[in-house]
């Protein structure tokens, strides 16, 4: 397989392979699903940062060699506690020099998990995970991509281009080394830098030396989570981690635009740059940090 992927023992005796983007919880669209209640619905996320391969802590911490830790890097032979009782052994990392990515219009070049099901109506969006009603779908197998869309499967390469609805894509291959996604941050802008401090149920933004405005309840949890996920990630993948008991898609979302509209307009009553959350037409949102910024996530 030429991704990024790392393989995990359960408890159990099962093995597991887990790639960019994918979940380890009691969802049933988790890649790696744990049916016990100890684990949280969307419990932690394989990520890809500047070459290495993290293991996201998303609700509850993670414990390695009997620390607290909000994420850890792989390496083969770790061991790493989700719960009491729940351990998982790291068998292997595998970081290959190339990934294979898709761009869109609006859309950030995006390294493509194992499996995901693209939309574009109402907006661009991707998911990593199988939806039944997915315009098109993409999945990665020992001898190649390929690419399902209107009943028909190909092969997906590198430099091939499709559309969805009028919406063009192209699959690109990208370095992995230094890929990955992190809390995306720009330069320029008068503003006075921010100091970030997310906490899961509490967030504290201080603007230069003024005092810090405190952030609780969802507006602490979509900081803390937009944090945890270090880059662009989609609207739902956020969501469903700060309402994980809500399974209807239109209320999730309805729940999602008001709350963030909400949070914006605290930012702003509060001096803070509304810039600092970023949502585009694509369904992607993310964190943008100034190079002045700096941001602890302790959640």
């Amino acid at each position: 397989m030429n991704r990024a992927y790392a393989t995990f023992r359960l408890p159990d005796g099962r093995s597991c392979s887990l790639g960019v983007g994918e979940l380890v919880g009691r969802l049933w669209s988790a890649a790696l699903q744990i049916d016990d209640p100890r684990v949280s619905e969307g419990h932690a996320m394989l990520s890809l940062r500047s070459g290495d391969l993290w293991l996201l802590a998303l609700r509850r911490r993670l414990a390695v060699e009997g620390r607290s830790v909000a994420e850890v890097r792989l390496v083969a032979g770790q061991r790493i506690a989700l719960a009491q009782g729940i351990e998982l052994e790291v068998l292997a990392v595998e970081l290959p020099a190339t990934a294979l990515a898709i761009e869109a219009p609006g859309l950030p070049t995006m390294i493509l998990p194992g499996l995901c099901s693209l939309q574009v109506r109402p907006q661009i969006q991707v998911f990593a995970r199988y939806e039944v009603d997915a315009a098109c779908l993409l999945w990665d197998t020992d001898d190649g991509w390929r690419r399902a869309q209107g009943g028909v499967t190909t092969p997906l390469a590198a430099g091939d281009t499709w559309s969805i609805e009028g919406v063009p894509f192209r699959a690109v291959e990208v370095a992995a080394g230094g890929a990955g996604p992190s809390p995306t941050r720009v330069t320029g802008g008068i503003d006075p830098p921010l100091r970030i401090v997310t906490a899961w149920e509490t967030v504290h933004v201080q603007v230069g030396d003024a005092p810090p405005v405190i952030f609780a309840g969802v507006h602490a949890r979509i900081l803390s989570e937009l944090a945890a996920l270090g880059g662009p990630a989609g609207w739902e993948v956020v969501a469903r981690e700060v309402w994980p008991e809500e399974e209807d898609a239109w209320v999730l979302r309805k729940r999602w635009d008001v709350n963030l509209g909400r949070l914006r307009a605290r930012l702003r009553e509060g001096g803070i740059r509304t810039d600092l959350v970023r949502a585009a037409g694509t369904g992607q949102v993310e964190l943008v940090l100034r190079h002045s910024d700096v941001l602890e996530d302790r959640s």
